[in-house]
């Protein structure tokens, strides 16, 4: 486990950086009153989520490759973070559900049914939180993998 060190603690640094953006949301009113701005929004999470890999990287290229690191080194450490994240998700949808945002899923629900969207039973299987806990993992380990491909491009260095 040694060997994975940062790689673990870059996996709890995303998922509190995730934890504070749902705050953020949240107070923005994105999960209430301002929930119709919700589904943009909420994508301006990529900017820190992207950054947060950024630095992993560099910190890993730094502290264990001695400045110098491959892509698929830093591809692999990528991985190895999002997997981490990926195993904390459902806490996080745990907490982000239950003590950030608790109403969350009724609101969205709501909306969805008032604005014709969907269907009430359908909003339902959609907007709850074991859904969200298999969404979350999901979406991690994809959007994980594809930004690890990227940003180890970007901070890949020979010495």
């Amino acid at each position: 486990m040694e060997k994975y060190k940062t790689e673990i603690k870059w996996g709890f640094i995303f998922t509190a950086v995730m934890l504070l953006w749902m705050v953020i949301e949240r107070l923005m009113g994105w999960h209430s009153e301002n929930i119709d701005q919700h589904v943009y929004m909420t994508n301006i999470f990529a900017i820190p989520a992207i950054a947060v890999y950024v630095f992993a990287l560099i910190d890993k290229r730094k502290n264990d490759y001695l400045g110098s690191m491959t892509w698929m080194q830093g591809f692999k450490c990528g991985v190895f973070i999002t997997l981490v994240a990926a195993v904390l998700s459902p806490l996080a949808q745990l907490i982000i559900h239950t003590v950030i945002s608790p109403d969350f899923f009724q609101n969205m629900i709501e909306y969805s049914v008032e604005t014709g969207s969907v269907s009430r039973e359908n909003a339902e299987s959609t907007f709850n939180l074991s859904s969200y806990m298999v969404q979350g993992v999901i979406g991690t380990l994809v959007m994980g993998i594809i930004t690890s491909a990227i940003v180890a491009l970007f901070t890949k260095k020979r010495v």
